[in-house]
This record gives C-alpha cells, sequence and structure tokens, in this order.
C-alpha cells in the first residue's frame, strides 16, 4: 500500500475562493505546506463567459497577494450605478437612485474581471508561491484521527494534513460527509448569463433594472461590451436558452433598452439555478467551509464571490496567526475564530438578498410605488448613500487585514 502525501493543509476546490486561500496562507506562512485538490478539467462547451465584480476590499487583497497586477489590464472600473424599478414593457424607465461617488481616496468602489482571467492570475500566482495544485482530482471521504485528517483521493491516493477546508461549492459533498445541516431553498428563479457588444461606451456605469421576473444587471466590461445577469422565472429561463439567437435577441432588447445603441450577442448564454443555502456551522474538527460551499445566495447584489473572499482571508489570517504561535491549525479552538468571524456576516448577507429579491420581484402597484419612495428618499440622503457605496465596496464590518490591503 502505498504511503500517504502529507501536506498541512489540504483545499478541496480550485474555484477563485479556494485558490486565494491557498496562496494567502502560504503568502502568511511560507513554510506550511498547501495543497490544493481540484475536480475541475479542461471546461466543457468553451470558456467561462461571466465576469465578476470584484469589490474594492477584495481587490485591496488580491493586490497584496501580487494577483491584481495579472488580471488589471482587462479590469473594467464600476464608476457609477443606475438603479429602476419598472415592468418590462415601461416605454420609459425613471432612474430612482444612483451611485457614482468614488471611495474617499478616490477608488472605485468595484471593478468587473472576467473569470477566466481572475482564475488564471490566481492559479499563476498560487503556483509561484510554492502551493502544490492536484488537478483533475477529488476527495472522495475523509477521516479525522487525534492529531490528522486523512483524505482518501478519488485516484486512490492517500493524503494526510492537519486541516481539510472544503470550497467544493454550494452542492458540496465534503460538506454533507462532515454531517453539516443547510437551510436552503429555491427561488424557481435562474440567472441568464451572456454578454453582449453595443454602439456606444458605457463609460464604466453599471444598471440594475428591477423587473416583476428579477433583476436585470447590465455590468460594463472593457470596451463597448457589458456581461449582463438576466434573472427570470425559471420555466421561462429554459425557454429562452432553447431558443435561437434571433428571439432571445428580441427580448434582450426589451429589457436592455437603447441607451448604448444597438447591440448583439458576443458568446454563449449559460443558465444557473437560483436559490439561498447557509450552513448551521462552517467548522468541525480539522474540517472548514469556504465560499459557495458555506453560502450560496441570489446575485442581486453581487455579492457571492466577495463573501468568499472575506472567508479566505478571515480563514488565511486565523491559520497563519495561530501557526506563528505554535497553535495546531486544525484544532477546534482556532476554527471556531473563523466560524465566529465569518457566520453573522454570511447570514445578513444571505437574508438581505433574500428580502431584496422577494420585496422587488412582486407585480403590485401599491408595493411598486413604495419601493419607488424608499428608492428616492436614499437617493436624496448622502450619508446614507455613503454607508451602501462602502457595504457595496465590501468595506463594512470587521475587515481581515488582507482586506484593509495590509499583508499577514
Amino acid at each position: 500500500m502505498a504511503k500517504a502525501k502529507r501536506a498541512d493543509v489540504v483545499i478541496a476546490g480550485g474555484g477563485s475562493a479556494g485558490l486565494t486561500a491557498a496562496l494567502a496562507i502560504k503568502h502568511g506562512a511560507p513554510a506550511l505546506s498547501v495543497m490544493v485538490i481540484d475536480a475541475a478539467g479542461p471546461r466543457k462547451g468553451g470558456p467561462d463567459q461571466r465576469a465578476s465584480a470584484i469589490a474594492a476590499a477584495a481587490r485591496r487583497m488580491l493586490a497584496a497577494l501580487g494577483v491584481w497586477e495579472k488580471a488589471a489590464s482587462e479590469a473594467q472600473p464600476i464608476l457609477g450605478m443606475e438603479i429602476t424599478d419598472s415592468a418590462t414593457g415601461d416605454a420609459v424607465r425613471p432612474i430612482f437612485l444612483t451611485f457614482d461617488e468614488p471611495l474617499a481616496d478616490g477608488e472605485p468602489f468595484a471593478h468587473m474581471v472576467p473569470n477566466g482571467v481572475l482564475g488564471a492570475a490566481l492559479k499563476e500566482s498560487a503556483e509561484k508561491a510554492g502551493v502544490k495544485i492536484v488537478a483533475p482530482e477529488t476527495v472522495a471521504d475523509f477521516t479525522v484521527q487525534p492529531g490528522a485528517v486523512t483524505l482518501a483521493l478519488g485516484s486512490g491516493d492517500k493524503v494526510e494534513a492537519k486541516l481539510l477546508v472544503a470550497a467544493d461549492g454550494v452542492r458540496s459533498g465534503l460538506r454533507a460527509k462532515a454531517g453539516i445541516h443547510t437551510v436552503s431553498w429555491r427561488y424557481e428563479q435562474m440567472a441568464i448569463v451572456v454578454n453582449v457588444a453595443h454602439e456606444r461606451p458605457h463609460n464604466g456605469i453599471a444598471v440594475e433594472h428591477f423587473l416583476p421576473s428579477g433583476p436585470f444587471a447590465i455590468l460594463p466590461l472593457i470596451g463597448n461590451r457589458c456581461s449582463l445577469v438576466w434573472t427570470e422565472r425559471e420555466t421561462e429561463a429554459k425557454k429562452l436558452l432553447a431558443e435561437d439567437e434571433f428571439v432571445v435577441q428580441l427580448e434582450l432588447e426589451r429589457r436592455f433598452g437603447h441607451h448604448l445603441g444597438a447591440i448583439t450577442l458576443d458568446g454563449p448564454r449559460q443558465g444557473f439555478p437560483l436559490g439561498l443555502t447557509l450552513v448551521r456551522d462552517f467548522v468541525r474538527p480539522r474540517f472548514a467551509l469556504l465560499g459557495d460551499a458555506a453560502h450560496g445566495i441570489h446575485p442581486i447584489a453581487g455579492q457571492g464571490l466577495n463573501l468568499g473572499f472575506r472567508d479566505a482571508a478571515a480563514l488565511a489570517e486565523i491559520v497563519v496567526e495561530a501557526n506563528r504561535i505554535g497553535l495546531d491549525i486544525g484544532d477546534m479552538e482556532v476554527l471556531k475564530r473563523y466560524e465566529r468571524w465569518r457566520r453573522f456576516d454570511t447570514f445578513q448577507m444571505g437574508v438581505t438578498t433574500d428580502v431584496l429579491n422577494r420585496l422587488f420581484s412582486r407585480e403590485n402597484g401599491l408595493l411598486r410605488i413604495a419601493r419607488s419612495v424608499g428608492l428616492g428618499i436614499v437617493d436624496r440622503l448622502p450619508q446614507l448613500k455613503r454607508g451602501f457605496i462602502r457595504e457595496a465596496a465590501g468595506l463594512g464590518g470587521e475587515l481581515p487585514r488582507l482586506m484593509r490591503g495590509e499583508t499577514l
């Protein structure tokens, strides 16, 4: 029988949150051996068309880790945001709320970065720092013993570690094996993600149309291009994903409008079912959840990935500090600090996005008037608007050092 390989930290999942945690731990504690086990092989169906809003706090962390410089040329600053509340067929869509002020230091509150660009930059930085990436491979099972956790890999190999971090997505199999329960439900909505090209420049302005079927977000990319996150009822979304390009473009134009001139599809459509998933616990002995494995939220506020980045920064800080003072990095007392730090933030964001989606996805005349009045009041209160901008920038609450732009 082959001898088990060894690592101090094993992260199961090579997405953005998992790679960031691996890089941050290695960056702060170079002597720790860090391994990422990634189930993903070559992507089927072409490259990922999605792009993500990287909040200012997450950008500061990526800069501190040496990642941002590799992605910056493809990063489009979001210089403002316009919010409307209307029906699909409305001829005029009044803007009830605008965010067009940078942060105090002139920094944009977010940037749009293609997922493929970000993933490549994180992987390159992690490998350069000494993180071992094993792919395609899976963690089939794990067993916790005193002082270690033993991983059984899909290939038959075994790995012994001090800490296993599950970053294997919202349907995490490792979370289930750890016996961690969730509170979850489906929204009967899907997000259709597609990129479009357009005639006129977007000037870095993002637009969020609140429509009865769900939010329709127009997010600026480099050049005269935008990424659309188009929320529809699930039955309608499945029909649209199966329709030909001509029909989809007509439906897009009804929602997109003509403020940027003629639009054309720029890549394939992708559909993602939407729901809310919150875990009851973040940790078990020698085991921690990270990113979508710990929380899956509605994209209405664009904060899903940024929550994962905050997880990564908090976990890395706790692991690095524990290692420096000679504590066992997989001990429950150490891991409970991570759970306490992240539990309220993720619960609060999950509830907020759930309430917003339910509030704005209802066809009710009186409710629509109340929403419009509420948005208008916020628009006229500069201090309140600045508070919303800080939250959108990821600068609220108790920030990990990396998200303040400091090294560990």
